[in-house]
């Protein structure tokens, strides 16, 4: 695999969206993901999506680093009623009416975090075939990526799949084993499920570490 940019890291985390590998190839024109990737276990289609220890420790490093960025961002404007995340849409083209909707979810579901797409973006959704499916990563310095895989897409609600890798640089972690109302059950529920809203919680645990930060996130 070839990438167009390295994040700055020499370890870069991941979480996706629990799919198998060997999904198939999307289009000829594919973009490669744009930072070293390290080795994660995936679930098969048709397996439980109760996730492993390796994908466990993934999410703490995750969360590990949306929080530092958190810390960051809030330090920078103490007084402001929501943290602005900026992100870019340039380089997912086929995807941009699913991650309009995604942004459109998250926006009117939290109040302490806004995500706005604009210049010197925070973090970029990029698109093209791989494996693994659909997945998020950081660079561990607040900055990061999220990669929307095409046949991926095609098998789940492409909208559900932005909008639950857009909550992993949110900050939530990936609950294979829950219900479709859940988001972050990501592909657990399977194919059929449609819901693309995060649920009370994951909107009250999202608003608690944008408004917090270091000092109380995740207590419940």
């Amino acid at each position: 695999m070839r990438h167009p940019k390295v994040l700055s890291s020499a370890l870069a985390t991941v979480l996706g969206l629990g799919l198998a590998a060997s999904l198939g190839a999307g289009p000829a024109t594919a973009a490669p993901a744009p930072g070293p990737m390290p080795v994660m276990s995936t679930s098969s289609l048709g397996a439980a999506y109760a996730g492993s220890a390796e994908e466990a420790s993934a999410n703490r490093a995750f969360f590990d680093a949306v929080v530092a960025s958190v810390a960051k961002k809030r330090a920078a404007t103490p007084g402001a009623t929501a943290v602005t995340v900026v992100y870019s849409a340039a380089n997912a083209p086929s995807f941009r009416t699913q991650i309009a909707r995604s942004t459109q979810i998250w926006n009117s579901s939290v109040v302490n975090v806004r995500l706005v797409e604009g210049s010197n973006p925070d973090f970029r959704y990029y698109e093209g075939n791989d494996s693994r499916g659909s997945y998020a990563s950081t660079d561990g310095h607040g900055n990061g990526y999220i990669f929307l895989d095409y046949r991926q897409n095609q098998l789940y609600n492409s909208t559900r799949v932005t909008a639950h890798e857009t909550g992993h640089v949110l900050g939530l972690p990936d609950h294979y084993s829950g219900p479709c109302s859940e988001l972050m059950s990501g592909g657990g529920p399977g194919t059929s499920c449609q819901n693309a809203t995060p649920n009370a919680q994951e909107r009250s645990r999202v608003d608690q570490l944008w408004r917090y930060g270091l000092a109380s996130a995740f207590k419940n």
